[in-house]
C-alpha cells in the first residue's frame, strides 16, 4: 500500500499518509492542520541479493586504497564488508579496530625489514 510523504509549506514538518485511492484528496498537516502540503519523494530502499553483495565484495576496484599493513585501511574494510553482509559487527569491534596499530596488527612481533 502507498505511502506518501508531504511536507507543510506552514510548519514544515514532514507528514506520511497511507492513500488508499488516486482520486484521494490531499490531506492536512497532522501537526497544524494546514492544506497546504507540498508531496516529496520518499526515501527507500534497494534490496541486494547475497550474490550480488558477494559480487561488490569481490570488485577489484574496492581493493584500490586497501594496504595489508596499516590496520586502519584493514579495520575500514572490515567495516564496508560488514555493512555489506548486512552484519553488525558491533560497538565493542569498533573499539577495537579503531585502537589498532602497527604492533597489534603483527600480533605484537614488531616489523621488520624483510616484512
Amino acid at each position: 500500500m502507498p505511502i506518501y510523504e508531504y511536507r507543510c509549506q506552514d510548519c514544515r514538518k514532514r507528514n506520511s499518509f497511507l492513500i488508499l485511492t488516486s482520486n484521494a484528496p490531499v490531506p492536512s498537516c497532522k501537526y497544524c492542520l494546514s492544506a497546504n502540503l507540498e508531496r516529496i519523494m520518499s526515501r527507500f530502499a534497494a534490496p541486494k541479493s547475497e550474490e550480488a553483495r558477494m559480487e561488490a565484495l569481490a570488485d577489484p576496484s574496492n581493493f584500490g586504497d586497501l594496504d595489508e599493513n596499516d590496520p586502519q585501511s584493514m579495520a575500514r574494510f572490515m567495516k564496508k564488508m560488514g555493512k555489506e553482509m548486512g552484519e553488525d559487527l558491533g560497538d565493542d569491534m569498533d573499539e577495537a579496530m579503531e585502537g589498532m596499530d602497527t604492533d597489534d596488527m603483527n600480533m605484537g612481533i614488531p616489523a621488520t625489514e624483510d616484512d
